[in-house]
């Protein structure tokens, strides 16, 4: 749905895709686009919006993440990630039905507008609830229908996935889709080829997770005599645009494998939290093209690109001096997640589509604010969120859902939550 009115935003400062701060402008949008900016905008008969105080962003992106996953926040903590996911995370997602998987895409989807996330890339099982859910929140979504390559099904399920990619990909809105499998340590070779030719054929890229530890590496090796990446060039994934879920053991001998078209999604806070190690991505940061994702809230707890960006930042400056990863350098890794996308989205100029966050550094926790990207990366939350937009139009306004009703979501989960540990037949996941 687009505004019946056209929109002028006016007295915030505002910092571009690339970190450069302008003060005194005003934007205009019209339809779903951003049509001007400049010092002084007339107004006719437009919505006129003053947030003094504030500061106009594109909106964030959440390059990798399993939005329904939020609905098994807080379970397993404090176990080997071996353990954290056969004790808890598989035996809770083979309980889970298809309306399920929509109820915890709505609490993701509104955990990420409350963050300023005005795209988000998803990989997960259901992927039509997860769609249906998005389309209704009025974010932006590409969504990769998870595969797995083992099992007497598999070409059924690519050919489902590629159905499912063809019926939503011919709408175009706000909702892509594109391959998704699993990981090559679940999809041997063979199925990655035939992953590759369908996704050919569609004209479309893929999300994969790739060398997300060591041990998946050093199996790879043991198993096909070559790393994960190696096996994604010989097989044909490489050719496509490519989201890579992690590549945090991606090795120096892999790099010249890696295209302009494959985005890495980095997701620190799972990475400390399961101690995954600090893997490569910090060492090859100016070599690599790398993204912000929060992966899932199961191992990650929140869906903020923001805090996720903070921490990238942080580790890069611990292991390599104060004056490595600067406010700029981290600004535009959090940014990169809209050319992997695709999207004309990410800067805020006349012609680019109005993704656009406004954000309320009026507050004791970011003021004064001397230096607005420091305010944001390394001080503000959701509680700095005022405004969301996408295409134009509000999905979140004075910090309030504007698609979506928030106590009946909360609710949702809560009976969601109760069905599924009726489901375990007496293993309750519930601890309290």
């Amino acid at each position: 749905m687009i505004k019946e009115k056209d929109l002028i935003i006016k007295g915030a400062l505002i910092v571009d895709g690339d970190g450069e701060i302008y003060k005194g402008k005003q934007v205009k949008i019209s339809g779903d686009k951003i049509v001007e900016v400049g010092d002084q905008i007339p107004e006719k008969d437009e919505e006129v919006l003053y947030r003094p105080n504030c500061v106009i962003t594109p909106g964030l992106v959440n390059l990798h993440c399993h939005s329904p996953m939020g609905l098994m926040r807080g379970l397993g903590e404090d176990l080997k990630i071996e353990d954290w996911f056969n004790q808890f995370i598989w035996r809770f997602e083979t309980k889970l039905k298809p309306e399920d998987v929509k109820v915890g895409a709505f609490l993701g989807i509104s955990e990420m507008l409350k963050n300023g996330v005005t795209a988000f890339a998803d990989h997960y099982f259901f992927p039509q609830q997860i769609a249906e859910a998005a389309e209704e929140a009025g974010i932006r979504a590409d969504i990769a229908p998870t595969i797995f390559g083992f099992g007497d099904k598999v070409e059924e399920n690519i050919e489902e996935a590629a159905e499912l990619i063809k019926s939503w990909n011919k709408k175009t809105g706000r909702i892509t889709m594109q391959m998704g499998p699993h990981a090559p340590y679940t999809c041997p070779p063979e199925v990655l080829e035939k992953v590759s030719r369908r996704a050919e054929e569609l004209g479309v890229g893929a999300h994969i997770h790739v060398s997300e530890t060591a041990e998946q590496v050093k199996e790879s090796i043991e198993q096909y005599g070559k790393t994960p990446f190696v096996i994604l060039e010989e097989t044909g994934l490489l050719k496509h645009p490519i989201i890579i879920g992690h590549g945090l053991w991606i090795g120096e001998h892999e790099l010249d494998l890696i295209p302009d078209h494959a985005y890495f999604a980095a997701c620190p806070k799972t990475y400390m939290k399961l101690a995954m190690g600090y893997g490569n991505l910090w060492d090859y940061f100016d070599r690599l093209p790398i993204c912000i994702g929060t992966d899932g809230a199961a191992s990650s707890n929140t869906l903020n690109p923001l805090e996720q960006a903070r921490l990238f930042a942080l580790i890069g400056k611990q292991m390599y001096g104060a004056e490595r990863f600067s406010l700029q350098e981290t600004w535009r890794v959090l940014m990169r997640g809209h050319k992997a996308l695709g999207a004309k989205t990410g800067q805020i100029k006349p012609g680019y589509l109005a993704d656009l966050v406004i954000w309320d550094l009026g507050a004791p926790s970011t003021w004064p604010v001397y230096n607005p990207l420091a305010a944001l990366l390394f001080s503000a939350d959701a509680s700095h969120v005022r405004d969301v937009i996408v295409n134009g139009d509000f999905a979140l306004k004075e910090k309030t859902l504007t698609k979506l009703n928030e106590e009946d979501i909360l609710k949702a989960v809560r009976e969601t939550v109760e069905k599924i540990d009726q489901r375990a037949e007496g293993e309750r996941f519930a601890q309290y």
